[in-house]
């Protein structure tokens, strides 16, 4: 508790430039990786991540300063050649877009390496710590730091919420964006050069080797969460937001311990988390929804066998035994009986000692699906030409999924038929 007030009473300015740091790094991070996840251009930010290192060393080896501008822009230039060789590969030859990424991420960030290994052999005396943007040190920042990253964070927060339309379009329809006169590559142009100043600003924190994840995760981990753009970019900035403050704070507790990948750890694991338990398209809301499907088909199976059963001997209300069901469909034993047990839970079988009845709201469900069982085969043979003894698999599968609405259009392209391929009656 005395290091957790020690560290929020932000009393040290050495915290304070490292939170605030973190934290505009992981939301201008965040904001802008949203749309290259969109786009599916998240490989794009790793090779971007990559070719700053040849910009930052050859920036040193020039202006023999560790000066912060001058490292920006000569990693803002390395990061746009580098785009340009991946543009210019994957359109002019027959190298295709990912394997594009993969050669010039190499390409660069070997030629990184070498030139920092050239500058520790120089023994220069201000190369002290120029490679810590191999994997960052936030502890390194100071106020002028900070003074950057905030302008870079504006420009882009500013950019976004003005061409947020646009982005938007660009991300989801680009050729419709075109179509209707947007200057599409002018926005491409814009966004990647967000994206790099995105990285840029981020290299010194978490480095080059970690800054693809500081862009991609918290998105995918927002995905999760939402069908929306905007709600989808303000959870990412919050998964980001969160875990820089967290990976301050723990290389705080632990001097030893590097912040950088303490953010990208914790951000990943806010990741994993939202992959299973996010409510509607997490793991486990999946398999969660999957078993209830499974159990509805079941049941749904035996309500219609049981309406079988009763249009046989065109009788209703007949109590059928577990032997006559699995005489007309298989079923095994366990599923058979938990079906059973669900279905007197909801009111549409009742139990008597001679056996089971189809009540009144069974016999319209099982109705219902007979019907829409025998519509679909009909819809097979007449529109797809699909021969008699082919359409009845098709139809058990596609009978629980069709809805009122597509029901009701079935009847009325089929001119409400009376009887399916096999000569069944279609029951209304």
């Amino acid at each position: 508790m005395k290091n957790f007030s020690q560290f929020f009473s932000f009393q040290d300015a050495t915290i304070v430039y490292v939170v605030i740091g973190s934290l505009l790094l992981a939301a201008s991070s965040a904001m802008i990786g949203t749309f290259s996840f969109i786009r599916k251009k998240s490989l794009i930010g790793d090779a971007i991540a990559h070719a700053v290192l040849p910009g930052i060393c050859l920036s040193f080896l020039l202006t023999s300063s560790k000066n912060p501008f001058f490292l920006i822009i000569g990693a803002f230039m390395s990061s746009w050649i580098s785009i340009g060789c991946v543009n210019y590969l994957s359109s002019r030859t027959k190298i295709k877009e990912d394997t594009a990424i993969g050669l010039v991420l190499s390409v660069f960030f070997g030629f990184g390496i070498l030139l920092l290994t050239i500058i520790q052999h120089q023994g220069h005396a201000a190369q002290s710590g120029l490679d810590q943007f191999l994997f960052g040190k936030a502890a390194s920042l100071v106020g002028k730091d900070l003074w950057i990253f905030a302008s870079i964070s504006l420009v882009i927060t500013i950019s976004v919420i003005t061409l947020y339309k646009e982005f938007k379009l660009l991300a989801f329809d680009r050729q419709f964006a075109k179509t209707i006169g947007y200057p599409v590559q002018l926005l491409e142009t814009i966004l990647t050069t967000l994206t790099v100043l995105a990285i840029v600003i981020g290299i010194q924190a978490v480095g080059v080797v970690l800054m693809a994840a500081m862009l991609i995760t918290p998105a995918a981990a927002a995905r999760f969460w939402t069908h929306h753009l905007t709600t989808m970019i303000i959870v990412a900035m919050g998964v980001g937001m969160l875990g820089g403050l967290s990976g301050a704070y723990i290389s705080y507790l632990a001097p030893s311990m590097p912040t950088g990948p303490w953010i990208v750890l914790v951000i990943s694991c806010l990741a994993i988390i939202s992959f299973f338990i996010a409510p509607q398209k997490g793991i486990i809301a999946k398999m969660i929804q999957q078993r209830k499907n499974k159990f509805q088909i079941l049941e749904e199976n035996i309500l219609k066998t049981l309406y079988h059963l009763n249009e046989l001997d065109n009788k209703e209300n007949q109590p059928r035994s577990i032997a006559m069901i699995l005489e007309k469909r298989y079923f095994t034993d366990r599923l058979l009986k938990k079906g059973i047990k669900h279905l007197r839970r909801k009111k549409l079988i009742d139990i008597t000692a001679e056996g089971i009845i189809l009540n009144e709201a069974g016999q319209a469900r099982g109705k219902r699906l007979a019907k829409l069982h025998r519509l679909w085969e009909v819809y097979l043979s007449h529109y797809l030409h699909v021969a008699a003894d082919h359409v009845h698999e098709d139809a058990e599968t596609i009978e629980h999924l069709l809805t009122p609405e597509i029901e009701k259009k079935l009847e009325e392209l089929l001119q409400y038929p009376s009887k399916d391929p096999h000569q069944s009656i279609i029951p209304y």
